[in-house]
């Protein structure tokens, strides 16, 4: 018989699985459980997307697509970042639509990385960040933040990080779990610190349409950081469009065109009927956005409220869909809170230290749900540290 374990790479049997996918197949064998574990939105997409889809369909030419993206969804690509952040990308030679956000992170680190180059991981973060770099032959470095620093990356951060070997600095602004943004004044310094160095920004901001009394602001305004950053961002969660499968990536002339050749010799091109309603997304949907993060402010006030209630001390996100409290009072680990907490009561809710080391103490919870299933997961979570609590006594 074949020894399997001979035959397959032992880089992909080092890497973990996904710490959210974990607790969310968990949760699918178990009835009556309130998941809060994935960052999907509930609304539908919306209508006018869906219809231009449609309309692609009735027209029965549905086809492979150029390499890049259709010329439409690209340039609409330009409009809006020229419109949201005054920068403008060619549409021709510096935009690449992606299967989904994390395509574009992928190609972009494989394109960068060669074997040994080590990249900045600002933490907690997104759980892809580290295994992509591993599987494009580079070495993930953990840089922590802090509740003390709002989660924020700061230069005192990252000056002790920085080496010969260092290639990439991920930026994962609005940030997936804590909901922590970045300021103009917060960037500042940042990009200070990286001009002159030939050290590439790969700013990953998915979550740029969902901010709370504030505009985003991207490190690409800054002077000089268009040309050293790959900017990346999709249509997955502010357009509630996770099955489409749609993203993008921009970055100078120079870096597109090598990063090009990973995504037409690996995927060809994205979906055709994706990228053709996406045109409409970009060009019609800002009041349909403004209502979704008009909704999901309020489930953020309630979770924040709640949690703080019970003594769980959270912090308060001003981006994304996610709270992140902090359960260090109860003296278990994440990973101990999220299990007991998913048998026990059928909440199933992600363990912040799958969000790298500088995660654990606390908890992810998606408020991508409606207010009534969030309402009834907190009746749930308060019997729960009630019980701790009588434990402890």
């Amino acid at each position: 018989m074949i020894d399997y374990d001979k035959v397959l790479s032992d880089k992909i049997k080092n890497i973990k699985p996904s710490g959210i996918r974990k607790f969310f197949d968990i949760a699918g064998t178990m009835e009556n459980v309130i998941s809060l574990g994935v960052g999907e939105p509930d609304f539908s997409t919306p209508w006018v997307i869906r219809k231009a889809a449609i309309q692609v369909l009735e027209r029965k030419h549905i086809v492979y697509g150029p390499n890049k993206g259709i010329a439409p969804l690209r340039s609409a690509i330009s409009r809006r970042i020229k419109k949201k952040h005054g920068v403008e990308y060619r549409a021709d030679d510096e935009i690449i639509v992606t299967v989904g956000g994390s395509e574009a992170i992928d190609i972009a680190l494989r394109g960068l990385l060669d074997p040994g180059d080590e990249v900045l991981v600002v933490e907690p973060c997104f759980v892809c960040y580290a295994p992509l770099v591993e599987l494009a032959g580079g070495v993930p470095v953990s840089v922590p933040t802090r509740i003390e620093n709002n989660f924020k990356l700061t230069v005192e951060d990252l000056e002790g990080k920085i080496t010969n070997r260092t290639k990439v600095l991920i930026l994962p602004f609005p940030n997936n779990p804590t909901g922590a943004v970045m300021t103009r004044e917060d960037l500042e310094p940042i990009a200070e610190l990286l001009r002159g160095t030939n050290i590439m920004v790969l700013s990953d901001e998915i979550y740029s349409e969902l901010t709370y009394g504030r505009t985003h602001f991207s490190i690409i305004e800054l002077e000089d950081m268009a040309e050293r950053t790959i900017y990346v961002n999709g249509f997955s969660k502010a357009y509630a469009m996770t099955g489409w499968r749609l993203g993008y990536l921009a970055a100078p002339a120079p870096i597109v065109s090598q990063i090009s050749k990973i995504h037409q010799y690996g995927i060809m091109c994205s979906p055709y009927i994706s990228q053709n309603a996406a045109v409409e997304a970009l060009d019609s949907c800002d009041a349909e956005i403004a209502k979704m993060t008009d909704e999901y402010n309020v489930r953020r006030k309630f979770l924040v409220s709640e949690f703080n209630r019970l003594g769980l001390s959270c912090f308060d996100p001003e981006g994304a869909f996610y709270v992140f409290p902090c359960i260090k009072s109860t003296g278990l680990t994440s990973e101990e809170f999220c299990e007991r907490l998913l048998y026990e009561e059928k909440v199933a809710a992600v363990p912040g230290s799958a969000f790298g080391e500088s995660g654990e103490g606390y908890m992810r919870i998606s408020y991508a749900y409606s207010l009534k299933h969030l309402m009834e997961a907190m009746k749930r979570i308060e019997k729960f540290i009630q019980k701790l609590e009588a434990e402890k006594k």
